[in-house]
């Protein structure tokens, strides 16, 4: 029996466009959970890779407090 409830906020055009992208592929975005959640369980983890860009800032900014940190330690 199908009774466990999955909910989260999400903005309404990402919604909107993965509905119309559901929608073509002939299931429904409750379909398309259920299906994610199965691969995560078969695959042990996500079922795609999650990779930054290499020009993100978020890099760029590890990479300076890295340096910052390693120059304290230089011996």
């Amino acid at each position: 029996m199908k009774d466990a409830v999955v909910r989260a906020r999400i903005d309404p055009s990402i919604k909107a466009d993965a509905e119309k992208i559901f929608h073509g592929l002939g299931i429904s975005t409750t379909e398309a959970i259920r299906m994610f959640l199965v691969q995560v369980n078969l695959r042990r983890g996500l079922p795609f890779g999650v990779e930054l860009p290499p020009d993100s800032d978020i890099i760029r900014s590890s990479r300076s407090r890295q340096s910052s940190l390693d120059c304290c330690y230089d011996d």
